[in-house]
């Protein structure tokens, strides 16, 4: 997929060239680097899982406008998405550190900038753990658990609660266990996700009960309120509104991409591979996805029908078209997707509370920064965010808003750092990396912004009322700690004579790791 640096004798990777890097950043090389470029591409693959977003929060495109927002909202949100990553792979490329985002935002706009950008990145992934694992029992408990006798209408929340709960301990057991074990299985979710998406798609098709009708994927129908099954619940007299509250779909589906950032010192060849891993994500999720959610809307009996169904039309779907077998056998390769997305999830999370602990930027920093001698993972990390990400479920349970806040989050803290860049590029931003936009930058990167205001607007609208009060809530909190305590105490990532400093530490702390994985 993309090149993985040189090799030294025996095989191993040489990464001399990126621990420079690291090193030139105030940073030792604490964590276990061995991800190649195709492992940096896969984890932020695995997170954005069309298989996901893409089916899971189908009806909040299609219970907008109908075929329409598919065929031409999901094209306008992946080019959406694909602008803020374009703007994210050059501050990438610059800045190869775990921290990505919030050492970002720190560098280009100062401490206050990184670590209010850091806030909304952590809370946003922590969404994403969250609303995943929602995803992965719906789909298990709708889709498997007839098999196993289970009647999903005799399930409660607290029947909700356990699920997620067991489904998230082995996702934190894994990732305590290394970089190895983690990458190996989100390489293999980069291959089934391929796999299931492409049998899915044909299988649909195949299966479809009359001739395809390509006009549907182009066809506007107001399906707010009750004839989307209460997706949108208020009537939205404009057709245009109803359609940017579908783009909820492609927005929150292609996410997560930054991943491949957060996993920087993990990965061999940093500064090319991370970016890349950025792109391919977007760009290969964005076709497949197209190809795969198309043929939920061609393949639909009565496409009236499907949107009355409101979050159950991808179950009524595969009943009406799937024969049993093929049924039974698509869901276990999506549940297992499922799975495997909130895993990688759990890992980008975890290295972003590891690298803002690293800095002193939370509560606990010192724990929260320790990492395994074994394992050479941040454990206590791991195991905080996973107990975090079961957390939030509690507040909100519904899938939509966690989506929603999920989708939200995240992009704020994507524009953060951008928008910092627009001013600071050319000034006190003079040093690139491999991955350089060039005079395109500013541009990009204003567009990115942009259309992150637009999201805001979108993610605010009822049924998704919360996730307004959050964000509020948040910055009025983030507000007060600032003033209080955090401008005082918060230094931020180092710079200058900091890194300079810090080389006599880098040297012990790399030194004591070393040593205790040989005990």
């Amino acid at each position: 997929m993309s090149h993985d640096g040189h090799r030294q004798a025996g095989g191993a990777p040489d990464v001399s060239d990126d621990v420079k890097i690291l090193h030139s950043m105030g940073y030792a090389q604490e964590l276990l680097r061995r991800m190649s470029g195709f492992s940096n591409f896969a984890i932020s693959f695995s997170i954005i899982c069309i298989l996901a977003g893409g089916i899971t929060s189908f009806q909040l495109a299609f219970s907008s406008v109908g075929g329409a927002g598919i065929g031409i909202g999901w094209p306008v949100g992946c080019l959406f998405a694909l602008i803020v990553a374009l703007a994210m792979a050059q501050i990438a490329s610059a800045y190869p550190t775990a921290g990505g985002l919030y050492h970002w935002g720190s560098i280009l706009g100062g401490r206050f900038w990184g670590w209010v950008t850091a806030w909304f990145n952590l809370l946003g992934l922590l969404f994403v753990v969250a609303s995943v694992n929602v995803g992965t029992y719906v789909l298990f408990v709708n889709g498997l658990g007839p098999i196993f006798g289970i009647d999903p209408a005799t399930l409660t929340v607290t029947h909700q609660v356990i699920g997620i709960s067991l489904i998230t301990l082995t996702q934190a057991l894994f990732n305590h266990l290394g970089i190895r074990a983690t990458t190996l299985l989100t390489d293999f979710s980069g291959y089934l996700i391929f796999a299931v998406a492409i049998v899915l798609t044909i299988a649909m098709l195949a299966y479809a009960p009359g001739p395809l009708e390509f006009g549907r994927l182009f066809t506007f129908t107001n399906n707010t309120g009750d004839l989307g099954g209460g997706v949108i619940p208020e009537v939205r007299s404009s057709i245009f509104v109803a359609f940017l509250l579908g783009l909820l779909l492609p927005v929150y589906t292609v996410t997560g991409f930054d991943a491949s950032a957060h996993t920087s010192e993990e990965t061999v060849d940093a500064a090319r591979n991370v970016p890349r891993g950025m792109l391919q994500s977007v760009i290969w999720s964005g076709i497949f996805g197209y190809v795969m959610i198309c043929a939920f809307v061609l393949a639909m009996p009565d496409p009236t029908a499907g949107a009355a169904q409101g979050g159950n039309v991808f179950y009524w779907l595969m009943d009406s078209v799937m024969p049993g077998w093929a049924r039974t056998l698509l869901f276990i390769g999506i549940v297992l997707a499922n799975y495997l997305c909130a895993l990688a999830g759990l890992t980008s999370t975890s290295r972003m509370t590891y690298a803002f602990a690293r800095d002193g930027g939370l509560p606990f920093s010192n724990a929260l920064r320790s990492v395994s001698p074994k394992f050479r993972t941040p454990a206590v990390a791991i195991w905080t965010t996973a107990v975090l990400s079961v957390l939030v479920t509690l507040y909100t349970p519904a899938f939509a808003t966690l989506a929603t806040a999920c989708a939200v989050f995240l992009y704020i803290s994507y524009a953060m750092p951008i928008s910092a860049g627009i001013l600071a590029h050319g000034k006190t931003w003079t040093t690139f990396g491999p991955f350089s936009l060039g005079a395109a930058y500013k541009p990009i990167a204003l567009l990115a912004v942009i259309g992150t205001f637009v999201l805001f607007w979108i993610g605010i609208q009822p049924p998704n009322d919360k996730v307004l009060i959050i964000t509020v809530a948040m910055i009025v909190v983030l507000g007060i700690f600032w003033v209080a305590l955090e401008n005082r105490r918060f230094q931020g990532p180092p710079v200058g004579e900091a890194v300079r400093r810090r080389q006599a530490e880098i040297a012990a702390a790399e030194q004591a790791l070393g040593e205790a994985g040989k005990a």
